[in-house]
């Protein structure tokens, strides 16, 4: 009897940069990229034989031009994603209060706008897993699915 293929999926790194106010920095995506004209926070997918903490600080390096210690890297958040197209995600979320440099657009072709949003309201044009992981990472929650069909659906 054959085994079926393993469940695999893409990983997604994200990192909210939390200022002194409690905002998050939040970028607004444009070009021909996913959810293009909505925010997300920095972060993207990981590399090959690549630490999740090691690319989410290469990614908000990549994106906005900081550099975060591995020290000032605290984990805050998992998220088992489908996309619309049905594609399984994992996001792992992490957080930082700390980072050398002022964060500026350094893709502009992937990225428009930077936006310091409070993460308890979030602006309505989210990436709609962005405002799930902020929701949850207001209230404490450590995991959270988004995009599964809820339990005794049809």
């Amino acid at each position: 009897m054959r085994q079926p293929p393993r469940y695999r999926l893409v990983v997604d790194v994200m990192v909210l940069m939390v200022r002194d106010d409690g905002r998050v920095l939040l970028l607004r995506r444009a070009g021909q990229v996913y959810a293009s004209g909505l925010l997300c926070p920095p972060g993207g997918h990981l590399e090959e034989h690549e630490p999740v903490s090691a690319g989410a600080r290469r990614e908000v390096a990549e994106e906005v031009g900081v550099v975060i210690a591995p020290a000032d890297l605290e984990f805050c958040h998992a998220i088992h994603h489908r996309s619309p197209e049905g594609e399984g995600r994992m996001g792992v979320v992490f957080t930082t209060q700390q980072w050398t440099g002022h964060p500026f657009i350094r893709e502009p072709e992937k990225c428009s706008q930077l936006v310091w949003a409070d993460p308890a309201r979030p602006p309505a044009d989210c990436v709609p897993y962005t405002a799930a992981i902020l929701e949850r990472f207001c209230a404490g929650d450590l995991l959270s699915e988004h995009g599964w069909p809820t339990e005794g659906a049809a």
